[in-house]
């Protein structure tokens, strides 16, 4: 049993260019010309279906009856290749993308990072492996093959006497052209880097003419809006992937690739990749409205139409449409990859390493917007909870629940005291009452506005404005009304937690300015929707929803019965270890008004 969820959504044929798997048979240590397409910046090639191409049922029958087979130019070769390596007595070393994670005796776990030797290759979805004394099985999407094969397994060089390195070791051997190994390592990961971006573009070119043009012609099956949903913003990303390529094509020297200095090119174009963000959060919207096109027959032919008619490889339209997703999260491996084959004399180390900070930021900076938007769908369906509510919607101003916790409010002219729940979100705090009698009921009172608020620290003792002693207090003084609220914690860690829960609202309020993060009037009132419907159905809504890859099966008597779904934005890093935060309110708030 692996921890692996997915979808339910159409099964994906696997291919190695639908994993991002580096293809061609210089994978595995052959070496493969690269040639060098023009790409311009023109519109979009003139090559497309016609208008009058008869039904989507006759054009799908008819290339199947003439025998079609558009395969790419390395999936099955490659297989064959890597058998035929591992049969010679080779020994051929994958690299783990994601993390793979099981329970069964027969499957071999690993982390992101891992290097596993790969034994067996003969099936297509689930290779044979070993990590030092441990074998077993393990799906062949969560790796790709390590560019540099003959890489020691050691990441130091030997060393000799007087400190220097062994001219015998890795590091220095010779090849031709004077270049050492570590040179030839780098000239791989560039020539990986280049080639990839190249069938990256193509790939996104295929999908732009070869079904988002041939979509609009039909304006009988699909609305804007739909295409919107199916596609994001995949052209606006073909558009930036275009003039990308084209960065690095300056930079690469043919003549030397190990000599070429590409580093400079990702962090020129790391604010651009941001848009990579949107795409990102609207794919699960993506999958769900294909699964529900492609119930329908004439949908089905209509896309595979389009495949057939592009000469594009074997995998469903979702499986296209996942490839922005992987691509964005692969650039920080490719970049770890080039600077540990990076000299720190070469021009080119200063720029690589800051390009592999900046795009691992690029991926947090996704993975934070996308666990935002997943959070929008908790806080509607937290308002809807709550009794007596009034003016507008959380999700108006807030994005984000910072804190939550019980708090004693003395307010003017008596000072009197009261006992109240609250809730501080970006830009707001939320105060709510319990009810007398069933205290996991909630009650509106009223709110906060933080952005004209400044949090005052109050020593314990007798407070001038309110005359009353206080004990664990601090206030909140609004610049422009003099208005003060003071507040009593019953602890003094639990002031303390509070202090610095403020503090992290206007950090956040303030990184959402400069990275101009939003949610859109549309997602809002979505979000709404969806807790309305859930709430007057008194069916409880699953409040978080892992996003995962396409759920794969392969049946086989001696193999898994089910694929593993590797998560989207899974670096070689640490995870957070789950929080029980939103678990914790929802006690306070169950379905059940």
């Amino acid at each position: 049993i692996t921890s692996a969820v997915a979808f339910d959504i159409l099964p994906l044929k696997l291919h190695p260019f639908s994993q991002s798997t580096p293809t061609g048979l210089d994978c595995v240590g052959w070496k493969r010309h690269i040639s060098s397409p023009v790409i311009t910046d023109g519109a979009l090639d003139k090559t497309a279906l016609t208008d009058d191409i008869g039904s989507e049922e006759d054009l799908y029958e008819d290339f199947r009856s003439s025998n079609h087979r558009y395969g790419h130019p390395g999936g099955g070769g490659e297989q064959l290749a890597i058998n035929e390596l591992i049969s010679d007595g080779s020994v051929v070393y994958a690299e783990a993308l994601w993390d793979h994670v099981t329970m069964d005796d027969q499957e071999l776990g690993f982390k992101a990072g891992d290097v596993i030797e790969v034994m067996d290759a003969t099936n297509k979805e689930w290779w044979w492996g070993r990590i030092l004394d441990s074998e077993g099985w393990f799906p062949a999407s969560f790796v790709r093959l390590r560019v540099n094969q003959d890489e020691p397994m050691e990441d130091y060089p030997l060393k000799v006497e007087g400190g220097k390195e062994d001219e015998s070791s890795s590091g220095t051997r010779r090849f031709g052209m004077g270049q050492t190994t570590k040179d030839q390592m780098r000239t791989n990961v560039i020539n990986e880097i280049i080639s990839t971006e190249r069938d990256y573009i193509k790939h996104l070119k295929d999908i732009c003419e070869g079904y988002i043009k041939q979509c609009r012609k039909r304006a009988d099956m699909f609305t804007e809006e739909q295409l919107k949903t199916i596609f994001g913003n995949i052209e606006d990303i073909y558009r930036c992937q275009k003039k990308f390529v084209k960065a690095l094509e300056k930079k690469f020297n043919k003549d030397y690739p190990h000599l070429s200095e590409v580093g400079s090119c990702f962090l020129e174009y790391q604010t651009e990749f941001q848009i990579y963000s949107e795409y990102c959060n609207n794919h699960p919207n993506a999958c769900l409205e294909l699964s529900r096109l492609t119930k329908v027959n004439k949908y089905v032919y209509f896309f595979e139409a389009c495949r057939l008619l592009q000469k594009m490889i074997d995998i469903s339209l979702d499986g296209f449409l996942l490839t922005p997703v992987q691509k964005i999260c692969k650039y920080p491996l490719q970049l770890a990859e080039l600077l540990k084959y990076t000299n720190p004399q070469h021009r080119d180390f200063k720029d690589v390493e800051a390009a592999l900070n900046a795009m691992k930021n690029v991926a947090r900076l996704i993975n934070e917007r996308k666990r935002r938007l997943e959070n929008i769908d908790k806080i509607a369906q937290w308002q809807s909870l709550i009794e007596d509510w009034e003016g507008e919607d959380v999700l108006v101003r807030s994005s984000e629940l910072i804190y939550s916790g019980e708090l004693t409010k003395i307010s003017h002219p008596q000072a009197k005291s009261q006992q109240r729940m609250f809730f501080l979100f970006d830009h707001q705090l939320v105060c709510c009452k319990k009810d007398l009698l069933r205290r996991d009921i909630l009650y509106y009172k009223s709110r906060i506005n933080m952005d004209d608020m400044e949090i005052l620290d109050v020593e314990d003792g007798k407070d001038k404005d309110f005359n009353i002693s206080v004990k664990n207090a601090f206030k909140l003084h609004c610049r422009d009304t003099e208005e003060v609220h003071l507040f009593c914690a019953k602890k003094p860690e639990q002031k303390q937690r509070w202090l610095k829960a403020f503090e992290n609202e206007r950090r956040q309020v303030q990184l959402d300015q400069e990275t101009g993060f939003s949610i859109t009037e549309v997602q809002k009132k979505q979000a709404m929707l969806n807790a309305s419907k859930q709430h007057h159905t008194g069916k409880p809504k699953a409040i978080t929803r892992p996003y995962y890859d396409f759920l794969m099966r392969q049946k086989h008597p001696t193999l898994p019965t089910t694929l593993p779904q590797q998560q989207v934005f899974m670096l070689a890093e640490p995870k957070r270890k789950p929080s029980n935060f939103w678990q914790n309110i929802s006690r306070l708030t169950p379905f059940r008004k």
